[in-house]
């Protein structure tokens, strides 16, 4: 099979911009995609009775382990309290032992009670985060800068925006690896910056950093001072290889948690979405300070959803069970779209960035004619002055759902968005991307 490669346009490699708080909707991707679609009815899709399947939000569609509801029925008492902000004991030894586990670390490295915050999700956590490292402008100098890939997570915005920060984004396209190059940026914006954001596996290309290359930020960030917020979400979601962790390199650095914060997640591991529940690691003096934004404008989680965080902690049977599922969703990935798309099977994640030459129109045919949702890459990105976004030719692919109902709703996207292909289900040449953005308009 004859693989076409399709270059990408790279030649707007920063952004920067201020984001207005009350103009939060022209960039939230999800509030753009229901203007685009819900103006349209759904498509009948290849389902019982033409219901919607919706591949937009990165949303587990798998149970987690009936032992949470146990867990939580058993906590109840509980639920009469207000949680203490920073976490329970028990469930911030349970998430230092995880991490010691998972990234072989020194006994020494971690304090429960000094470098781990409980909070609700990553989400809220890097939200309140950057609240709390992003200082206020002052009069007559230039403002903070936020840095961050692009495309990427929203919620890197909208804090940015909340904080009154600048955003710097740094262009991640197939020929930087998915990944940004903060260290190539001139020394004027990093000398202004006070946050920056990895996300490893990224969000939505599935990229993951090598040790390497979080090394270079972490020294990085040291020089200049400011902090690096490692988004590790999706650490317990790859296809052959565990991703590296900035712990892990920490740890050969000598253990010295200076100018770090780790964020984890039970809404993508477990299946957990709807837990809210995840936790900050990482420099002392951060975290308390984080601690107390969370106590003056946040809500701690409940004691019940930290006991069954506790036990989710504890357990890695379901996550290898999840794991495999999204193993076999990619695997049919390759093999529905492998023959007429340039499919790249992401080193960690759950989500396909696929090319399809343009991503609003693709998501459009594909709601209209097939009740098929997802997230145009256009959405998750940040334009250039020169009209440049890195996520236009793209569409996020949210393969959630188990491999029946994936293996469905991939034939019905191949159909729709290329009817024209012969000997469809056969080896066959796969047009260029434009071929297939021709067929959009």
């Amino acid at each position: 099979m004859t693989r076409i490669h399709q270059p990408e346009v790279t030649s707007a490699v920063i952004t920067q911009h201020f984001v207005d708080r009350q103009k939060l909707h022209e960039f939230h991707p999800f509030t753009r995609l229901r203007a685009l679609l819900d103006k349209y009815p759904a498509g009948q899709s290849p389902l019982t009775g033409g219901k919607p399947i919706n591949l937009s939000i990165g949303e587990p569609q798998t149970q987690p382990p009936a032992f949470v509801a146990e867990e939580i029925a058993r906590a109840s008492a509980g639920w009469s309290r207000y949680p203490l902000s920073k976490g329970s004991e028990d469930y911030l030894n349970a998430s230092k032992q995880w991490l010691e586990r998972r990234y072989c670390l020194p006994d020494s490295m971690l304090d429960s009670s000094r470098h781990l915050l409980a909070v609700p999700g990553t989400r809220e956590g890097l939200f309140f985060t950057a609240l709390t490292i992003l200082p206020t402008a002052k009069p007559g100098k230039p403002a903070p800068v936020f840095l961050m890939p692009n495309p990427c997570y929203h919620v890197y915005t909208g804090a940015a925006a909340a904080a009154g920060a600048e955003v710097v984004t740094s262009v991640a396209t197939r020929e930087s690896g998915y990944l940004p190059d903060y260290a190539s940026l001139p020394e004027e914006i990093l000398e202004r910056t006070a946050l920056c954001v990895l996300c490893s596996p990224s969000n939505p290309e599935g990229a993951v950093a090598s040790p390497e290359k979080i090394k270079e930020l972490i020294l990085l960030a040291r020089k200049y001072d400011f902090v690096v917020a490692f988004d590790e979400c999706y650490a317990e979601i790859y296809s052959d290889t565990a991703p590296s962790s900035a712990f892990e390199v920490l740890a050969e650095m000598g253990g010295d948690l200076s100018n770090v914060l780790v964020f984890h997640s039970l809404s993508k591991r477990s299946s957990a979405a709807g837990l809210r529940c995840g936790f900050i690691a990482g420099d002392e003096k951060w975290i308390s300070l984080i601690n107390t934004t969370c106590q003056v404008g946040g809500a701690g989680v409940p004691l019940p959803i930290q006991a069954a965080g506790t036990r989710l902690w504890q357990d890695e049977e379901h996550v290898e069970k999840n794991r495999g599922l999204y193993q076999e969703n990619f695997r049919l990935a390759e093999e529905i779209l492998g023959p007429v798309f340039q499919v790249e099977i992401p080193a960690g994640g759950f989500c396909l960035w696929l090319d399809v030459g343009n991503g609003v129109a693709a998501a459009e045919k594909l709601w209209r004619e097939a009740g098929i949702r997802v997230l145009p890459g256009a959405y998750m990105s940040h334009r250039g002055e020169n009209g440049f976004n890195p996520g236009d030719r793209y569409i996020r692919l949210a393969l959630v759902y188990d491999p029946a109902l994936t293996a469905v709703a991939l034939e019905t996207i191949r159909h729709v968005l290329v009817p024209d292909q012969e000997a469809r289900g056969k080896e066959a040449e796969k047009p260029p991307a434009d071929m297939i953005a021709g067929n959009l308009s």
